[in-house]
């Protein structure tokens, strides 16, 4: 069995590789279509991938976002350059390790994370309202699922 179908816990093997790309398409057709009209400055994914590990996890250092996102510290010590430049986030000194840095969402990152959010959703219910009544349901009834998948996607050290 390739490395992309490896068997569940039942035995049976999930097709990992056409759901992987249907996501990815789902994510970047979703992104593409929804920034237009939020009046959000333009983001890049990466930048957007770092606001969302630090509202996911405020307190978090600069290396625990790089290890999260499997990239290196210095492009994601950059990009947090620029989005503390944006008002985007912040960065606390711990009091009694000045070498401790932790990094907080602001209100204007978490302003900016729903417009999007509520573009994201509402590009899928156009999307959706086009698809027949079954393949809602079919959707509607994965979603649990897709949660639980994208939590154990998201656990450390699962790679």
């Amino acid at each position: 069995m390739d490395r992309s179908t490896p068997p569940r816990r039942d035995g049976k093997p999930l097709d990992s590789r056409p759901l992987a790309v249907a996501i990815l398409d789902i994510s970047f057709e979703v992104r593409r279509k929804t920034h237009e009209g939020t009046g959000v400055l333009p983001l890049s994914s990466g930048v957007l991938d770092v606001i969302r590990v630090i509202e996911r996890h405020p307190g978090i250092t600069v290396a625990e976002v790089a290890a999260r996102l499997g990239r290196q510290l210095s492009n994601v010590s950059s990009q947090l350059r620029e989005l503390v430049a944006l008002g985007l986030v912040t960065r606390e000194r711990d009091a009694s390790d000045k070498r401790y840095v932790a990094l907080h969402p602001t209100s204007e990152s978490v302003r900016i994370k729903t417009l999007l959010e509520e573009a994201w959703a509402a590009a899928l219910a156009t999307a959706g309202d086009r698809l027949e009544e079954g393949d809602r349901d079919r959707l509607a009834a994965a979603l649990p699922a897709l949660e639980r998948l994208a939590a154990v996607l998201a656990e450390p050290g699962r790679d």
